[in-house]
């Protein structure tokens, strides 16, 4: 009796669009732990991993939520992105991690995106990540210049408008850069 072409089921996290396996062989085979970085609406996590057998161990991880705890005020945005890469490289450098590959997961690699902010973020912070420097973000995006110069921009009710979760967390969105600057300096004196 003669059977039909058989038909393999991919694996369930595949199947749900989480996990690019290929990818995620071609990371794990440079032998270094991975920078993962993962983007919701609301939060921006960075961790760095190491490989097991039984499953990745987390060696230092940092997110948005945990950078509010530590008195930021910008919400999840390219500033938070930037400074949650920053201390998770610093945790990093604490657990004796140097070095790692970047691990974006199915995000869309976009120029000067929040991924790659905190990329820049990691490697301030002292890792050695192999990248393209034109991919990272300008450092005034970083600091948050443009969200002065659109908060200039506007009329005051549109800026109360457009501008009310900054405004109800206690940050004037004019002062955004000088709120960046100091947090920074936080987190360098952890």
């Amino acid at each position: 009796m003669k059977f039909g072409p058989q038909y393999r089921v991919a694996f369930r996290r595949r199947r749900e669009g989480k996990t690019d396996y290929r990818k995620r062989l071609k990371l794990l085979l440079s032998g270094k732990p991975r920078l993962v970085v993962r983007l919701t609406n609301r939060r921006v996590i960075c961790q760095v991993m190491g490989f097991d057998a039984r499953g990745d161990r987390t060696l230092a991880s940092a997110d948005s939520k945990e950078l509010q705890r530590l008195g930021w005020k910008g919400g999840a945005n390219t500033s938070a992105a930037y400074l949650a890469g920053y201390l998770c490289a610093k945790k990093a450098l604490k657990a004796g991690v140097k070095e790692a590959v970047l691990d974006i997961g199915l995000h869309t690699p976009t120029k000067g995106g929040r991924v790659f902010a905190a990329l820049k973020g990691a490697l301030d912070g002292g890792l050695t990540i192999p990248h393209n420097p034109e991919v990272l973000p300008p450092e005034e995006r970083i600091r948050g210049k443009h969200v002065e110069e659109y908060a200039r921009s506007l009329s005051p009710e549109l800026r109360e408008k457009r501008f009310s979760e900054l405004l109800g967390r206690g940050l004037n969105p004019e002062e955004f850069s000088k709120h960046f600057e100091e947090f920074k300096t936080k987190l360098e004196n952890l």
